[in-house]
């Protein structure tokens, strides 16, 4: 465990008026305020710099296999998402490459990705599986996912994934998948400790909401939250099946109406926005941001970070793209990134927040207000983070 800490003259987000004190200890935060006992700390100096919750990415697909670069020139060229993956691309072009590598490789494939996000202040990274659509190597990614939370100072809430597409080599129909893979292989990942939640891809080029019920049903015996890629392509029918089963997000969304918005405010669920893959894809439809304001549902922001329709490994980013392509405000783009994030992945209270009592997970930055942080684009303002109570960068 790392010695105490105090941060001094530190500048909260939206309360840029006073200047104030953070103690740490423990890996937590115990106190904010002025005048805190500086006696047993290390004095870390803020100088009216920002601090921030440490920022989480709660939707990546970071962990793979390949290139799809390829894939960015046919669609320049006029092919859509539903197109390449007709013709064999999208999801299935990544199974190849990513079967091909072991845990190690995977890990390797993976840092340079990582490694963006931690230099941009995250400290918490979701990763899902879904690019392997066997059980051994939707594994393998798992696994994967788990080494690198021990190689970096990061924490690594992993996703089950296998119900993303149907493979070119299994031999039976969508309801055999899901029974002798996606479930069976749920079985295994959860004895085996790797699964943190349990998702599913439903749009017409997947799999149904009636596809996905026994793998939801599945996860509720074990335990696990779920959560849902939906609606993003078309008005699939999946957010009703999420509310359902209490699912802690549903993701992409841009197809989503009034319905679908009153069913998620009813049950708790968080909308994660993706706009790396809406800006990526050269989508026009957009989600229902002032939908989801009016119905006081929390949203989210996250990179998608994939090697196809979202390779996007900046969270800065994505802020500003939230904003300028959805119409997030800043605080609303900060809080997609801390608050209601942890939410969409069930860590309420933990992270995301600064309080007494919550990880000591913060970011400091080298600007003075929010806007800085969602208003420029290539700008590099981490100053210094801070993960568990130990300084990791800078």
């Amino acid at each position: 465990m790392s010695d105490p800490i105090l941060l001094k003259n530190a500048r909260l987000a939206f309360d840029a008026a006073s200047l104030v004190e953070i103690s740490i200890a423990d890996g937590r935060i115990t106190a904010i305020g002025t005048g805190l006992a500086e006696t047993g700390h290390d004095i870390l100096e803020c100088e009216g710099r920002l601090v921030t919750p440490g920022l989480i990415d709660c939707h990546t697909h970071i962990v793979h296999g390949g290139d799809r670069s390829g894939e960015f020139e046919m669609r320049l060229e006029g092919a859509t998402y539903q197109e390449i993956a007709q013709a064999g691309g999208g999801i299935v072009s990544s199974v190849a490459a990513t079967r091909a590598l072991d845990p190690d490789a995977l890990v390797a494939a993976s840092m340079s990705r990582v490694d963006a996000l931690l230099s941009e202040g995250v400290t918490t990274l979701e990763i899902k599986s879904g690019y392997g659509l066997s059980i051994e190597a939707e594994l393998n990614m798992l696994r994967a996912a788990r080494r690198i939370e021990d190689l970096r100072a990061v924490r690594v809430v992993t996703t089950w994934l296998a119900a993303h597409a149907m493979p070119k080599d299994f031999d039976g129909s969508k309801t055999d998948y899901i029974h002798d893979v996606a479930i069976a292989g749920l079985r295994e990942a959860h004895a085996e400790g790797l699964v943190d939640a349990v998702d599913g891809f439903c749009e017409t080029i997947a799999f149904s909401a009636e596809d996905i019920r026994p793998l939801f049903e599945e996860a509720r015996k074990l335990g696990l939250p779920v959560k849902l890629h939906t609606e993003q392509l078309t008005r699939s029918g999946g957010t009703a099946l999420a509310a359902e089963f209490g699912a802690l997000s549903v993701d992409h969304f841009e197809y989503a109406g009034e319905a679908e918005v009153a069913q998620i405010a009813a049950s708790g669920t968080v909308a994660v926005l993706l706009p790396g893959a809406y800006y990526m894809l050269n989508e026009t439809q957009k989600p229902p941001v002032d939908a989801l304001r009016k119905a006081g549902v929390p949203m989210a922001l996250a990179t998608d970070c994939n090697p196809g329709t979202s390779p996007l490994s900046s969270l800065l980013t994505t802020m500003n793209m939230g904003a300028v392509l959805f119409g997030l405000t800043v605080r609303e783009c900060l809080d997609a990134v801390t608050v209601h994030a942890a939410q969409a992945l069930g860590r309420v209270g933990e992270i995301g927040v600064l309080k007494p009592g919550a990880a000591a997970d913060l970011a400091i930055w080298d600007v003075e207000r929010p806007a800085q942080l969602v208003g420029r684009l290539g700008h590099h303002p981490l100053y210094k983070r801070i993960f568990k109570g130990a300084v990791t960068h800078g």
